[in-house]
């Protein structure tokens, strides 16, 4: 039978990204809206020889908010789980805890076939040491600073904190990620950060900006005031069922996969090369203290970053 470029993709993400070796185990966990794609895993998963597993469960409402009870405990029980959702299981204590027992997870949130056959057909060889390189350089910082033409100007201190290399290819015992993916990204020391950062590009959970961009404005490592247009109010309204820990700055993100492009679903739109993403909400899963069943990223266009004074990105363009 004729491969379509769906299966193509499916397969380069369980047999190359995740290493599956014939004697794994691999559960699929997906809802009603994204039934396609994690069936053509299943499938495709079969089709590769591994004992296999399909679960459907209810769409979440919103990123970061934990599966049922039931499946939480069956994702401890494999080798390889993946969570092709509607909203990220990434910044969820599932996640966490099947991680931290040995299974190596990929979370697809918001996956479109779109995105899923253009994200995996990328040389993820190249990304992923292009990202290890960023990371490692991203741990021995003490200070970020980003700006750009749209007004952001924000510093955030990361010294003492790790980086993390979201390379696409997940082989070792409890390794985890985005899949499509290529970021490097850290936590934010909390309370460390202040300025203001303009979302021009996307924003999880609003999709591609229209119209105004969101303004964040940043004291003391939470965003205190979100303005613009109709989409900050949409914004707004997410946020007015948590607590202001939901408005903590999360994560500090730094895109290099060269095929992803901006589309409004933020699984792509933070992997961009030439962007930056700053995330507010749950970092417990990055190495911070904040756990919130929250965590929204926004995208920065054409940012100048500089590392500990040095510049390394100007206008969107990697100068390492």
């Amino acid at each position: 039978m004729k491969l379509t470029a769906l299966d193509k993709a499916s397969i380069i993400a369980i047999r190359d990204c995740m290493g599956t070796q014939p004697n794994e185990s691999v559960l699929i966990v997906t809802d009603e809206l994204k039934r396609k794609i994690g069936y053509n895993l299943y499938k495709n998963s079969l089709s590769l020889g591994h004992e296999s597993l399909y679960l459907e469960m209810k769409s979440r409402e919103m990123h970061g908010q934990e599966p049922p009870k039931q499946i939480a405990e069956l994702m401890k029980m494999f080798d390889v789980v993946l969570c092709p959702t509607t909203k990220s299981l990434t910044h969820t204590n599932a996640r966490r805890e099947a991680s931290a027992l040995g299974a190596r997870i990929a979370t697809f949130p918001g996956i479109t076939e779109d995105v899923m056959i253009r994200g995996l057909n990328a040389d993820y060889k190249k990304i992923a040491a292009l990202t290890i390189k960023l990371t490692d350089i991203l741990t021995d910082t003490n200070v970020v600073k980003v700006t750009a033409p749209n007004g952001t100007d924000i510093t955030m201190d990361i010294s003492t904190r790790k980086g993390h290399a979201s390379k696409g290819l997940f082989h070792a015992k409890g390794e985890s990620g985005n899949l499509p993916t290529g970021e490097a990204y850290i936590a934010p020391l909390e309370g460390k950060s202040n300025g203001v950062f303009i979302v021009d590009g996307s924003m999880a959970g609003i999709g591609v900006i229209k119209g105004k961009p969101i303004k964040f404005v940043v004291e003391e490592g939470f965003a205190v005031e979100i303005s613009g247009g109709s989409q900050a109010d949409k914004l707004n309204k997410i946020l007015h069922d948590y607590d202001l820990s939901a408005r903590n700055i999360a994560e500090f993100g730094i895109g290099t996969n060269d095929k992803a492009k901006l589309s409004g679903l933020l699984l792509e739109d933070e992997k961009v090369m030439g962007t930056i993403h700053i995330a507010i909400g749950d970092n417990k899963s990055m190495g911070g203290n904040v756990n919130v069943p929250i965590h929204l990223d926004g995208v920065v266009k054409k940012p100048t970053v500089y590392f500990d004074g040095k510049i390394i990105m100007k206008n969107g363009k990697l100068l390492i």
